[in-house]
């Protein structure tokens, strides 16, 4: 075999040529990714932006994005202080079992949801495990809100975890080291020194935690109970929608979701671009 072909910048590189590499990638992401949500617009389209808004500000539709953007914003900042805090562990410390507690990060990316939906319903019953004490109390989980976030904050946990734990192990303990030769307390050198290093990746992973809780089906059905205006999440009442071939209503609903989902990608690429010119600037 010959050696591999090299770039412009003259480093070697294993796939092909740019061209077929990039048109791979492009008949991909455009059948994969494009072309569904293409179809999506389209039909949406075909709704009229009276009837939209018609669909869009329904009191059940209101009420399950009420349901939704609430228990996905509690479910993601638990996971920021846990996930931050859990990958702290898994990077500073040393203790038995570390290995499997880091593989049991990644638990909810292998166990199918509903499968996770079902464990937690019986966990967080009146009568299971963890429901019957806190019945006692008077703190209903399953089917009930709380339970959605439970659900929520089981799926999206790894998404903060894993994207925080590389940088805090790229992180240059000298730094850390100057700071407290310096005199500047454990909190000082946290709140000036570590945190500003994993503010991107810990604003990129709490964005991807939220989206996820968002589009959350499988773990949220069995928990939530589906009650209209109390746990009806808007992934179900879509489902619900084509279930009755009302396909204009499923489809305006979606692409809502589909909206606010760009519209928190781009604030968040916003924040961390205005995060890096400042970091810049300060350096």
């Amino acid at each position: 075999m010959g050696p591999a072909p090299r770039g412009r910048s003259g480093r070697r590189h294993v796939l092909p040529g740019f061209r077929l590499s990039l048109g791979l990638t492009l008949l991909y992401l455009g059948i994969i990714v494009l072309l569904p949500i293409a179809a999506l617009l389209l039909k949406s389209a075909d709704v009229g932006l009276v009837r939209y808004f018609e669909i869009i500000t329904s009191p059940r539709t209101l009420a399950a994005f009420r349901v939704t953007f609430s228990t996905a914003a509690v479910a993601t900042l638990f996971n920021m202080a846990y996930g931050l805090a859990l990958a702290w562990v898994l990077v500073r410390y040393e203790f038995p079992g570390k290995r499997l507690l880091d593989g049991l990060v990644d638990v909810p990316f292998a166990l199918p949801t509903a499968v996770a939906g079902l464990a937690l319903t019986a966990l967080f019953a009146k009568n299971g495990w963890y429901g019957a004490p806190l019945a006692q109390w008077g703190i209903e989980v399953a089917y009930a809100p709380a339970g959605i976030a439970c659900a929520m904050a089981f799926t999206s946990i790894p998404f903060i975890v894993r994207t925080v734990q590389p940088v805090l192990e790229d992180l240059e303990p000298e730094l850390e080291e100057a700071a407290a030769s310096l005199g500047a307390s454990d909190l000082t050198i946290f709140r000036r020194v570590i945190f500003p290093a994993l503010f991107p990746a810990f604003l990129a992973g709490a964005s991807l935690a939220f989206a996820r809780s968002l589009g959350e089906f499988g773990a949220v059905v069995f928990i939530a109970g589906n009650q209209p205006f109390r746990t009806e999440i808007v992934a179900l009442l879509t489902y619900i929608r084509l279930e009755e071939y009302d396909y204009a209503a499923a489809a305006a609903i979606a692409v809502t979701m589909l909206g606010i989902a760009f519209i928190l990608l781009l604030v968040v690429n916003l924040i961390q671009a205005w995060h890096h010119r400042r970091s810049g600037r300060e350096a």
